[in-house]
């Protein structure tokens, strides 16, 4: 029986390109950076100047000191570091490649881009897809998840380095399968391998112990290993990482990534295929340095026809303050001081006219409100001897939490013994959201 053929996908963070570039042979390298909260900050850098929106580091720490060697080993470059702006993210990319005397050709991914449809969608009643919320009056960008098929047609016509905006992360390894194996458009059990293949490294260090509940089983965390994906033809794939770096690859920690974000594991809605993962095995395989697992079972049916939608807009202005408190009960004393504040800055904004705040968000960190009714207090009664606050406030207007921010320092002279110190004295950023 003929083998079946392999292809070595490996995923790095920008900081772990030698790790991976150097560590044997491979043949795409991809580099996933976009989250919602993402989309929100880069958005904001294009509204500065229109030469930003996408993530500079791609170009300057992951490409540019590697981009020889890269060229070199033919190595080709799949991200979506092109954000909102990835004609910008190209044209950064081919300034790099021209200074380094490389000829590679760079292919751009456009097309998830929607805000020329704004007032058609607004008009279409759209509502935000968790909440329910109205479609937003201030909306900065609009961008749907596209799916591996134009990340697929640009390696077809001999993309070096393909750049892409918003699309599913999978995709960014599917499209590179695709392009490998021919796999067609109806043949979703391996779409869906290939989709699972790209979900599970997706979000690098996270499948090697990064986020791993049982952290103290995880050596070297500081030399972590990034995730090699070595997937076959047939969909079946093996998941390991470099020699000599620190990391685990093992059942736990894949399968804690293969439940990461998916909703319904029966029903995950991709462009490109509906993923049932289910059934998906995870066998440790002996032999390995720092382990490896393989992967198989996944299941695929026809995509819907919707593309899911990520916008942002504006929504006011945000300030946080942080403040260490010490002493016999530090939580009481802690949460006492944030309600003064917020008590204070609200007598001076009903004397100035100024509305509330849209929101507030007090925590105490080191008593265990993360866990709500779940919390565990000390034997004593008194909770612990040291707390940090965490207050942050919301407002409509800049104003208003630039007289927030005054009236930071003032707690720690005169409303208790704290050792203070505040964010966004000076800069108060806007808030842009994020809705989807």
């Amino acid at each position: 029986m003929e083998q079946a053929a392999q292809r070595r996908l490996r995923a790095p963070g920008g900081g772990r390109v030698p790790q991976l570039l150097y560590g044997g042979k491979l043949d795409f390298l991809v580099f996933d950076y976009l989250s919602e909260i993402t989309m929100s900050l880069l958005t904001a850098a294009r509204a500065r100047s229109p030469d930003l929106g996408y993530t500079p580091d791609f170009v300057s720490t992951a490409i540019a000191p590697y981009i020889k060697d890269i060229h070199r080993k033919g190595v080709r470059i799949i991200s979506n570091a092109g954000g909102v702006n990835p004609l910008a993210c190209a044209a950064a990319l081919q300034e790099v490649a021209k200074k380094a005397d490389v000829d590679m050709k760079i292919a751009v991914v456009a097309g998830d881009d929607l805000m020329s449809e704004k007032e058609n969608l607004k008009g279409a009643g759209i509502t935000d897809l968790e909440s329910g919320k109205k479609f937003p009056e201030s909306i900065h960008s609009m961008n749907a998840y596209l799916g591996a098929r134009p990340i697929s047609r640009a390696l077809d016509l001999g993309a070096d380095i393909v750049v892409t905006g918003r699309c599913v992360d999978s995709g960014i390894v599917l499209g590179p399968l695709i392009h490998s194996f021919g796999w067609n458009r109806d043949e979703f059990d391996l779409l869906a391998a290939g989709s699972l293949a790209g979900h599970l490294i997706e979000c690098g260090a996270q499948c090697t112990g990064g986020i791993f509940t049982d952290w103290h089983t995880v050596p070297d965390w500081h030399n972590i290993g990034f995730p090699i994906v070595e997937c076959s033809s047939e969909g079946d794939f093996i998941i390991s990482k470099p020699p000599d770096t620190g990391g685990l690859i093992s059942f736990g920690t894949v399968a804690e990534q293969l439940v990461y974000e998916v909703g319904n594991p029966q029903r995950y809605l991709l462009p490109d295929v509906t993923c049932d993962f289910s059934e998906v095995s995870i066998t440790e395989i002996p032999g390995f340095e720092g382990g490896a697992v393989k992967v198989h079972g996944a299941k695929g049916s026809p995509p819907s026809t919707f593309y899911k939608v990520s916008a942002t807009y504006l929504d006011g202005f945000r300030a946080t303050a942080v403040c260490p408190v010490g002493g016999p009960k530090a939580v009481q004393k802690g949460k006492l001081t944030a309600e003064s504040i917020l008590k204070r800055t609200r007598l001076i904004f009903s004397q100035l006219g100024y509305e509330d705040y849209s929101a507030v968000n007090i925590q105490v960190l080191g008593s265990e409100d993360t866990y709500g009714p779940h919390a565990r207090r000390s034997i004593d009664g008194q909770g612990p001897r040291e707390a940090v606050i965490w207050l942050a406030v919301h407002h409509k207007r800049k104003e208003a939490l630039e007289i927030f921010s005054k009236e930071i320092a003032p707690a720690g002279t005169g409303m208790g013994l704290l050792l203070m110190s505040s964010s966004g004295k000076e800069r108060i950023p806007g808030i842009i959201w994020g809705i989807r």
